[in-house]
Formats: structure tokens, C-alpha cells, sequence
């Protein structure tokens, strides 16, 4: 029997959720899941761009683990932007982590940016 999957560390939900080739109606296009951990892990290495540890540690998860879930996710997104799919975001064992001073700073920082 598998071990059960920890709850892995979110700074919070993303404001837009689904993201679809302009002019193609979304019923006609086949949809790829791109879990809530899976977008984290891509907010903190490439948008963030943390070390593989660092953004480990802040989703409570080993460095491993990151590992497979960043490679995941990347093989989602270039599926979805090389085939022509639909991206629709959300699921996955996750645990919101608002009280996080860190993901308070990120929430001022990216205000500050509009």
C-alpha cells in the first residue's frame, strides 16, 4: 500500500483558472488538468525563480519531490501550448497557506507591480 501523499504548501489560489486557444470554442478542444501543487511549483521556480530546495521547502516537500512535480508540470504546459489544448487549473492534495509572512510579501509585491 502507498504511502499517503502530504498536503503540499500553497501561497493561494490563482486568480484565472483556465486558459484556451483564442478562436476554438472550448468545447471543441481536449482539456489538460494542471493540478494546484503543479502551478505553485511553477509560480516559485520559474516566475519566482527559486533554487529547487528553497521552493521545496516553502511547499513543505522534499527537493525530489519538486523535481517531479516541475517536470510534470512543464510536460502539461508544453502539451497544452503545443498542441493547441485547453489548460484548466485545480486539484491536488494542497494546503492554503495564507499566514505565511512569505506569501504575504509576494501578495504586496505583485500589487505593487499593476
Amino acid at each position: 500500500m502507498p504511502r499517503p501523499k502530504c498536503r503540499r504548501h500553497i501561497c493561494g489560489m490563482p486568480d484565472k483558472n483556465y486558459f484556451k486557444p483564442r478562436g476554438i470554442p472550448a468545447v471543441d478542444l481536449e482539456e489538460v488538468v494542471l493540478t494546484l501543487d503543479e502551478f505553485e511549483a511553477i509560480r516559485l521556480a520559474d516566475y519566482e525563480q527559486l533554487y529547487q530546495e528553497d521552493a521545496a521547502a516553502k511547499m513543505n516537500i522534499s527537493r525530489q519531490t519538486f523535481g517531479r512535480i516541475i517536470e510534470t508540470a512543464h510536460k502539461k504546459i508544453a502539451d497544452v501550448l503545443l498542441n493547441g489544448k485547453a489548460l484548466k487549473i485545480e486539484g491536488g492534495e494542497v494546503a492554503l497557506d495564507d499566514t505565511k509572512t512569505s506569501c504575504q510579501s509576494q501578495r504586496r509585491k505583485a500589487g505593487n507591480n499593476n
